[in-house]
């Protein structure tokens, strides 16, 4: 796939962690398009979540390119790679990484808090907030209680609604269906599937369960992609 027609490219990129001679990442061509739905399967040990974190900035490569919506992540200052995540990727965390205390409306929000031009794409956020909480399936008292009070089911339905609020180009989800049972994923992606399609974003997935793999249009393996040597992250 042409990098210049892709929403995410990686060409040439390696990766080794500081202090761990043993391990590198070489990815030497990865790209997904538009408003393609990709799922990425890998075993634990597989590379995975350095991948993530190279496409998210939070680590840079040691070689090669990540680009994410044509801008080379590698150009960009620590300070501005932050502010550009915040604007371009929502991210779903295996673990949600909702504030447990703060209502489930403060927590849908609050990308917006960092993103400007995110902000800028929803003119009423409380009102926005409220409908992806009902899209998502989430009952109409959920939006003012404790994120922590809610069932891990809707707390993954209150972190989908998080990284969708603002339409981000890209969206990345780490293993979010691993606590629940197939009938209660099938629901759930359906749900995130047809927001994404709504915002035209692009939707990355990273798991281990091959299971999942029918909802996707693109399937990539780790072993595809990546040439880890011993021992992966």
């Amino acid at each position: 796939m042409d990098s210049d027609t892709s929403i995410l490219s990686l060409r040439d990129v390696r990766y080794r962690w500081p202090g761990r001679a043993s391990f590198a990442l070489d990815i030497a061509d990865f790209a997904i398009a538009p408003s393609e739905t990709v799922l990425l399967l890998g075993e634990s040990g597989s590379g995975k979540s350095t991948l993530l974190s190279l496409i998210c900035g939070t680590i840079t490569a040691q070689a090669g390119s990540v680009t994410v919506g044509g801008t080379d992540l590698a150009s960009l200052s620590a300070g501005k790679r932050d502010r550009f995540r915040a604007e371009q990727i929502g991210l779903i965390f295996q673990q949600f990484n909702l504030l447990p205390y703060a209502s489930v409306r403060d927590n849908i929000l609050l990308p917006l808090r960092f993103a400007p031009q995110r902000r800028a794409r929803v003119a009423a956020p409380q009102e926005e907030a409220h409908r992806l909480c009902t899209t998502l399936g989430l009952p109409e008292e959920a939006i003012a209680a404790q994120a922590g009070t809610l069932s891990v089911g809707q707390q993954q339905r209150v972190a989908a609604a998080r990284a969708l609020i603002g339409a981000p180009p890209l969206i990345i989800a780490d293993e979010p269906t691993s606590a629940l049972d197939a009938a209660t994923q099938a629901t759930f992606l359906e749900l995130l599937f047809a927001q994404a399609r709504a915002n035209r974003s692009t939707l990355l997935m990273v798991s281990h369960d091959a299971r999942l793999a029918a909802h996707f249009d693109r399937v990539v393996q780790m072993s595809d992609v990546t040439s880890p040597l011993q021992g992966a992250a």
